[in-house]
């Protein structure tokens, strides 16, 4: 009998909560649903989407147009490359390289990505990566070229939209890495957030993405 009645106390408080969080059309039920989200999302989804990744950063909203291609996902591979092959030259990576690159098309401002964890040594050029540059917020840009100084591995990136390597891009070690771009999760979902803060950007580097 204590069974019995323990079952069906907990039946009824399923059902109570239940209808809170998703039938109340109330203040208190919006109120309690709104609550109940935000900790699900910070003490539940994202440590365990942390766990799962093997980043710090599992999800990651694109800020900037560094990466953007003119046509986004229906861009022309050809089109693209003709205006930005010079800038590959030097590092000798030719178009047949960059089709074999991940996410060869970019992506836009807005998007949101999901990060995973990785090994430097599993790294190579073409892959996108997420790196700490002690700015407001990580870098998110493709790997041009690896080398090696005293056993340890030192990486250089560039933007696929930008004219040239920032100085801070140069030479990334690999404490400084935070993980690698696995595929577009959201496209464009991230201008929920974004729009709220991006009147504050430089007027350069507000609102949609032109190709540079």
């Amino acid at each position: 009998m204590g069974i019995q009645k323990e079952e069906k106390s907990l039946k009824r408080i399923w059902k109570k909560f239940w209808f809170l969080l998703w039938k109340d059309d109330s203040i208190k039920g919006w109120i309690f649903s709104v609550i109940f989200l935000f900790v699900f999302i910070k003490l539940i989804f994202f440590p365990v989407l942390n766990l799962v990744t093997g980043s710090s950063l599992p999800l990651a909203i694109v800020e900037s147009c560094s990466m953007y291609h003119k046509g986004d996902v229906v861009s022309n591979f050809s089109l693209w490359w003709t205006r930005h092959e010079n800038k590959y030259a030097q590092y000798i990576i030719n178009d047949l390289d960059f089709k074999a690159f991940p996410l060869k098309k970019g992506f836009n401002k807005g998007d949101i990505l999901l990060i995973v964890g990785t090994k430097p040594e599993k790294l190579k050029v073409g892959d996108i990566i997420v790196f700490d540059a002690e700015q407001r917020n990580p870098i998110i840009h493709r790997i041009i070229n690896i080398s090696i100084e005293d056993g340890k591995s030192f990486f250089s990136t560039m933007g696929d939209n930008n004219n040239g390597q920032l100085s801070i891009e140069k030479k990334i070690s690999s404490d400084q890495i935070i993980g690698k771009a696995g595929f577009r999760l959201a496209p464009l979902l991230g201008w929920v957030k974004l729009i709220f803060y991006d009147g504050s950007n430089p007027p350069s580097e507000r609102g949609l993405c032109n190709e540079n």
